[in-house]
């Protein structure tokens, strides 16, 4: 019980001290700041702050790079390539020749028709057949 009170003691000197210590910086660290400045001041302030940064905006919109580059090809979608398919065709499309033509699994195909449908793209003419609205 003793050696545990003595640990106590001494850990709380080391604390005692490293507070001071924290104290004594955070003094000097105060003594750094600059001073504030009057409340007027602190509007004018921050109206130059604004100023500058709109005009760095304006300045950066109206730099352009002489040979702007050419965004990369849109990849096409399982809904783009059925609606692709169904519009090229003037009979409409049946669920076998899209099964056949783009390879897509029955659930994908089943899931892009039926949004394609609600969607007012495509509607059904009979079961199975598709056709672009």
């Amino acid at each position: 019980m003793k050696k545990i009170k003595n640990q106590l003691k001494t850990i709380a000197k080391s604390l005692l001290s490293l507070s001071n210590k924290v104290e004594k910086i955070a003094e000097q660290a105060d003594a750094l700041m600059p001073a504030k400045p009057a409340p007027g001041a602190k509007k004018a302030v921050a109206k130059k702050a604004v100023a500058k940064k709109t005009a760095a905006k304006k300045t950066a919109a109206k730099k352009k790079p002489p040979a702007a580059k050419a965004a990369p090809p849109k990849q096409l979608t399982v809904l783009d390539a059925v609606f692709d398919s169904i519009k090229k065709t003037k009979k409409g499309v049946t669920v076998a020749q899209l099964k056949e033509k783009l390879n897509l699994n029955p659930k994908q195909l089943s899931n892009a028709l039926y949004k394609l449908t609600k969607k007012g793209k495509i509607e059904p003419k009979s079961r199975g057949l598709y056709f672009k609205k």
